[in-house]
């Protein structure tokens, strides 16, 4: 067996990386072909754990977890074994029939949401679609219309989630859906605002009496901004917010698409940090560990107007992706993660210090447990967005044997995102090849 595991198939594969290159420039839609981060390619042939192997068989250190969407570990036994059995027993069940293994899921994960509340499921193929829902179920359950979204958020790039997204790298040039208004992000490193949380909190009043009919279907927040650049949400934010929201008519969505399943270490869903409890929350990527899936988990009273009418997702509650959930949520409490996430997060956190004090074109060094990021800058003093030398920091890692991805409204940010089983061996191999590309990119 090779490193890293066995690839071989009985479908053919060709591994030439010419014929990759040109099989996707050939066939690949150019909506498909446009996210492309390196200049020349990367092939991923396999993955084990937190380590990736290319088809020449070069290793690496993978601190993106393929978008964040490998939670505990490339090629985990738990999920390939869970994944098998049930694609043995049954690959699909349209959610017109019933399977256990999805309400097996859907208890077990409402077992991990705020107690007090009664918490209802409703499984999607991908965390877009499960924005689109959580939308479309807050405006369903008020009546009202009217949403407030983060600028510098990334919720999805299908029309719905697309609206409420505030990069203009994710939106394309076309009419979005209406109805959305976007107020200032707390970014306590280049927020519109400074530091504080309160002005920021007077921007949602602003905006809901300026730019609204005052009465809201709801406001949706990540409590770590992951596209926008690992932007975490100061204390006393969330809270606000849902504060004004409800008060204006709306329900409190969190998309926990990026920062959920124990990734920030403390908690098992950044919100909690918080000490609030929204309405709606949304989740996917790791929920899966690669396999497609998504989830939004409601209070069973802001979901119950949706049986109105007829909504499904075609491979929504799957019973293969569910019992792969399952696999997961056992995982992550069976092997610790979440506190591996915390202890092995906090050092890589202290390390990465140590390089801001080394160069200073880092302006800041930020995240939560192991969601972090490092931002470059062309001065500390100006703070303007350092982006070519961001580019070419991120090329140099690559060579150094590390996958990350740059990323915010500037791609100024090193975005760190790896699987929870990341291990403290791993730290000084993260920061030397960092270390190893600032030097040579300076």
């Amino acid at each position: 067996m090779a490193a890293g595991g066995n690839t071989e198939t009985s479908l053919k594969i060709d591994w030439s990386g010419d014929d990759i290159v040109r099989r996707r420039e050939t066939f690949y839609a150019a909506s498909q072909r446009a996210f492309v981060p390196y200049q020349t390619p990367l092939i991923i042939k396999r993955g084990r754990g937190q380590y990736l192997w290319d088809e020449k068989d070069n290793k690496y250190i993978d601190l993106l977890a393929m978008n964040l969407c490998i939670s505990i570990g490339h090629a985990h036994p738990a999920v390939t074994k869970a994944m098998v059995e049930q694609a043995e027993q049954l690959s699909h069940c349209t959610t017109m029939f019933y399977h256990p293994v999805p309400a097996h899921f859907a208890e077990e994960l409402t077992a991990t949401m705020p107690k007090g509340e009664q918490w209802v499921v409703h499984f999607t193929n991908s965390g877009a679609e499960a924005i689109d829902l959580a939308l479309l179920m807050a405006r369903s359950y008020t009546g009202n219309t009217d949403m407030l979204a983060l600028r510098s958020s990334y919720h999805g790039a299908t029309a719905g989630a697309q609206s409420v997204t505030g990069i203009s790298g994710f939106r394309h040039n076309v009419i979005q859906l209406g109805g959305v208004s976007f107020v200032a992000e707390p970014n306590q490193y280049r927020g519109s605002f400074g530091e504080g949380v309160d002005p920021y909190l007077d921007d949602i009043d602003r905006a809901i009496h300026q730019t609204t009919s005052g009465q809201l279907a709801g406001m949706i927040i990540e409590p770590v901004q992951g596209y926008g650049g690992i932007v975490p949400m100061p204390m006393g934010y969330i809270a606000g917010a849902f504060e004004r929201v409800r008060a204006a008519g709306g329900v409190c969505i969190i998309d926990e698409v990026q920062s959920g399943f124990a990734r920030t270490g403390d908690n098992f869903w950044a919100f909690e940090a918080h000490g609030v409890t929204p309405d709606i929350v949304v989740m996917a990527k790791g929920i899966g560990n690669g396999i497609p899936l998504g989830a939004v988990v409601a209070k069973r009273a802001v979901a119950e107007p949706m049986a109105k009418k007829f909504l499904f997702h075609t491979y929504g509650a799957n019973p293969v992706a569910c019992a792969v959930g399952r696999a997961v949520l056992k995982v992550i409490q069976e092997e610790k993660l979440q506190e591996n996430a915390r202890k092995v997060g906090a050092l890589l956190g202290s390390r990465l210090q140590e390089l801001y004090n080394k160069y200073d074109f880092i302006g800041d060094i930020r995240g939560k447990g192991l969601m972090l990021a490092v931002e470059l800058v062309k001065s500390r003093k100006t703070r303007e967005p350092a982006t070519e030398l961001t580019a070419r920091v991120f090329e140099e890692t690559r060579r150094q044997g590390l996958v990350l991805s740059k990323s915010g409204p500037y791609r100024s940010v090193l975005r760190m995102v790896p699987p929870l089983c990341l291990q403290a061996d791993d730290v000084d191999a993260v920061v030397e090849g960092l270390d190893r590309a600032f030097a040579k990119t300076r």
